[in-house]
């Protein structure tokens, strides 16, 4: 299997540090930029298997960089997630709706860090297991075959978390999931996360389902369901 490649985009020198060590002790090549110009430069060159953006940099900014990259049809497929200071949600949402796959809210560890990597690009890895049965309701077609959600025959443009809360959620219609079960089935079992990244992915995810947001519920004290509208 041939090394994964990682491209840092980040300006504080200390955590472009400690992030480049830890991912290279995993065996991860990685490669850093500390200006946004740069960094979007240093993408284009390396094409790597996943970015570790920042929002907050010099010469252009990560959501800038995150809406080239996904009008762009040579890096486009290329997972992103978004290294976000406390106060800039708001950013994280449009990040997301832009094709971003996750975020991690600083100060994080390394081993949170490498957990969120690792569930990352595991989604773009097609499994044996996965189930090929279309969920048609209405006019909402979640196809897992093509990893692909249309609403009147309109595709909707998902990352890969959303497609799978998503379908993850469609697939047992009516019930009910917490939060805590939500991020063990997108990120994994055993891996410490906070809560409101799910209220964020969904978040995002309804803004794109549009006038079909609504079967998405939310359970008061529970977490969300899927309901038939």
């Amino acid at each position: 299997m041939k090394e994964k490649k990682i491209v840092v985009v980040e300006d504080e020198p200390d955590l472009v540090d400690v992030v480049t060590y830890n991912l290279k002790r995993e065996g991860y090549l990685v490669s850093a930029a500390r200006r946004g110009d740069e960094g979007l430069n240093l993408i284009r060159s390396e094409l790597p298997d996943l970015v570790l953006l920042d929002l907050m940099l010099p010469g252009m900014d990560g959501l800038s960089i995150c809406r080239q990259m996904k009008s762009d049809g040579a890096l486009k497929a290329i997972p992103i997630i978004i290294a976000s200071a406390k106060g800039e949600e708001s950013d994280v949402v449009i990040g997301l709706e832009m094709g971003a796959d996750d975020y991690l809210a600083k100060p994080f560890s390394p081993r949170e860090l490498l957990a969120r990597i690792k569930a990352v690009l595991r989604r773009g890895t097609p499994t044996d297991n996965a189930s090929d049965d279309r969920i048609v309701v209405r006019d909402l077609i979640i196809d897992p075959g093509k990893h692909e959600v249309r609403i009147k025959d309109e595709v909707v443009s998902l990352t890969s978390t959303e497609f799978k809360l998503l379908h993850h959620l469609a697939s047992s219609r009516g019930r009910a999931f917490s939060r805590e079960q939500l991020l063990n089935r997108v990120v994994g079992m055993g891996v410490v996360v906070v809560d409101r990244n799910i209220d964020v992915h969904i978040r995002a995810l309804r803004k794109k389902l549009g006038e079909r947001s609504d079967m998405i519920q939310t359970i008061r004290g529970v977490g969300y369901r899927f309901v038939e509208k």
